[in-house]
């Protein structure tokens, strides 16, 4: 039985393997087609050509290049501010004794459950308020304060910071350390994976956004990634290569990321499950 506990599990990875992987690859295969190959069924194509990344690359407008950018650029102040927030919460939550610390944590669980459509007004208001909307770069301030911190990303801290051992902070304050010198010097430097881990899913979850970039950046030369597909989406029609081509350039990135950083991910998930 446990063979075939084995092998049926094996068989289940490999059929969901399948399930992601077929919508890349046929993304990557649409990519190289031209425009009358699209809507067959053939995964290599039979005249594969470049035009849809030249399209891409030349004939966009604000180009590639400026939306990668902008892309970029907003994806890792979100990060940034990510790291440094969820890090301070979810030690205050782990580690500090103060009146109602459970109560608020869960209040900040409940959060996780409250979609961004449900506060898009207010939040809207509050930037108009503010001077932050149709105001040239301060749109992107406006993006970084809808996104500076996050429910999940202050859970995911403070299961980590809990499974550290008392120990180490007894032994720091016994040699004088105070409580920021606790947190810099003992609690973070031993937090690298879940650090790791916040950035790669701050930065992946930022990099695809389209719902609040839409709402907040009206100006094309702000405009990330996402708005780039909606370029060839007509009313009528869509140019599904160049699409395609604009899918796969964006994917690079997070790929990259989670090839390099799954096993901080696999860590810091066995941690956060371990100690509630």
């Amino acid at each position: 039985m446990s063979k075939v506990r084995k092998y049926s599990f094996y068989s289940l990875l490999i059929f969901y393997s399948i399930l992601t992987i077929v919508p890349f690859l046929w993304s990557l295969s649409t990519s190289f087609k031209p425009s009358d190959e699209v809507y067959q069924s053939n995964l290599i194509p039979d005249q594969p050509t470049m035009k849809a990344y030249a399209t891409v690359f030349g004939k966009i407008q604000p180009n590639f290049q400026t939306l990668f950018a902008n892309s970029l650029f907003i994806a890792c102040g979100v990060v940034v501010l990510h790291l440094i927030f969820a890090a301070l919460a979810g030690y205050a939550f782990a580690r500090l004794r103060f009146p109602g610390r459970d109560v608020l944590f869960f209040v900040v669980l409940g959060c996780m459950m409250i979609p961004d459509q449900l506060r898009l007004v207010p939040m809207y208001q509050l930037l108009v308020k503010m001077g932050l909307i149709n105001t040239g770069p301060s749109n992107y301030l406006a993006i970084f304060l809808i996104k500076a911190i996050s429910a999940a990303d202050v859970f995911l801290m403070r299961q980590y910071f809990l499974t550290m051992p008392k120990e180490m902070e007894d032994a720091a304050k016994i040699d004088g350390a105070g409580p920021f010198q606790l947190f810099t010097r003992v609690m973070l430097p031993n937090a690298a994976p879940v650090l790791a881990t916040v950035a790669i899913l701050t930065f992946q979850g930022t990099w695809n956004d389209l719902f609040w970039p839409s709402i907040v950046l009206q100006s094309p030369s702000h405009w990330t990634l996402p708005f780039g597909i909606l370029q060839f989406k007509g009313q009528f029609s869509t140019d599904w290569p160049p699409i395609m081509a604009l899918v796969v350039l964006s994917t690079v990135p997070i790929l990259a990321l989670y090839t390099f950083g799954q096993r901080y991910i696999i860590n810091v998930q066995l941690a956060s499950s371990a100690k509630g």
